[in-house]
């Protein structure tokens, strides 16, 4: 008995160990969620995320980055960078986004921020260009992330999770856009215009003539957009099927990416706003390399960091590259556990 009383004892004494005050001082922050017995006021919800915890903390650390960027942007430019042609304002803001994104009805987001000149520059895939414009041209639409491949491949409507785009969509964005190419070659060729992935886009946003448009307002307001795959998707098919019509079309994407590079060199200050991975984190990434780092920082994503992509890999590994200021603040969200 005796020895079970001393088995005991250390029992609640490991179970029981006391709290060093003086290390818990460290940690302040109470959790505490939002009491909705205040009234639905959505400023006072996002506000309370940062001390939700879990994803939510990771998202209003976000917020208030973001917040940080956007102090900055509106702070005042030094003298010697007031005169700039490439700089626009005090913190160059980089937003970065996935096809995705215009897919679905972030695109209305995304637009909001171009047309406001909220940001200073886009860099999307592919498929973030040409669906803006087939946007315009014909809807997609909602479906469900279960619907049979090889019914709707009979059916001619093509599936990206739960949303649904009729063929037909791309017959009409191909009626629109061959024309376009034929002009821009016609001033290839009669104005040695250089044609870049940013200058089509920019052309092609003119041409939509559209406010719905996410580069209609890139177009009006001056905001390159870089998209160093623009053949990944149904532009690269166009441009494909259009060298057999009229060949002789020549994409630079050498010129862009000094125009990218030097919208960072040239900068008073960066922030980046990254949603998703792959292409377009890794080239705003790079980017802002070439300044030794962004001053700000927010990726939101799905991926792992484990297993090595960038798509994934923390704020921290870019910082070990150059890509982050070893003394920023950079936030990662994890879009799987908000």
């Amino acid at each position: 008995m005796e020895g079970d009383k001393k088995l005991v004892e250390v029992a609640i004494n490991n179970v029981m160990q006391p709290t060093d005050q003086e290390s818990s001082k460290k940690f302040n922050s109470e959790v505490k969620g939002y009491d909705l017995n205040e009234g639905v006021n959505y400023d006072k919800i996002l506000e309370t995320f940062i001390n939700t915890g879990f994803q939510a903390t990771n998202l209003g650390k976000a917020i208030n980055e973001v917040n940080r960027m956007i102090k900055c942007k509106l702070s005042e430019m030094p003298e010697e960078k007031k005169d700039s042609m490439i700089t626009k304002s005090n913190c160059t803001i980089f937003l970065g986004y996935t096809s995705n994104m215009i897919s679905c009805g972030m695109r209305e987001y995304i637009r909001f921020l171009v047309q406001h000149k909220m940001v200073d520059c886009l860099v999307c895939t592919a498929g973030g260009i040409e669906e803006d414009f087939i946007k315009c041209l014909a809807p997609t639409l909602n479906g469900d992330f279960h619907l049979s491949g090889s019914q709707l491949r009979t059916e001619g409507i093509n599936r990206i999770g739960n949303l649904l785009i009729p063929n037909d969509n791309y017959c009409k964005f191909e009626d629109w856009i061959m024309p376009i190419f034929d002009q821009m070659i016609d001033e290839q060729e009669k104005n040695k215009i250089n044609w870049t992935p940013s200058k089509i886009i920019n052309r092609l946003g003119k041409e939509i003539n559209n406010p719905d448009s996410v580069y209609y307002w890139a177009y009006k307001n001056d905001i390159p957009v870089f998209s160093p795959a623009l053949t990944d998707g149904s532009l690269g098919d166009m441009m494909y099927f259009h060298s057999y019509r009229k060949p002789g079309l020549v994409v630079d994407i050498l010129e862009d990416l000094r125009l990218l590079n030097n919208l960072a060199v040239h900068a008073c200050n960066t922030g980046m706003i990254i949603l998703g991975g792959g292409l377009i984190k890794h080239h705003v990434l790079n980017a802002n390399l070439m300044r030794n780092g962004a001053d700000f920082s927010v990726f939101i994503n799905t991926a792992s960091e484990y297993d090595g992509s960038d798509a994934g890999a923390s704020p921290d590994e870019a910082i070990s590259w150059g890509k982050i200021r070893r003394d920023a603040k950079p936030v990662k969200v994890d879009c799987f556990f908000i």
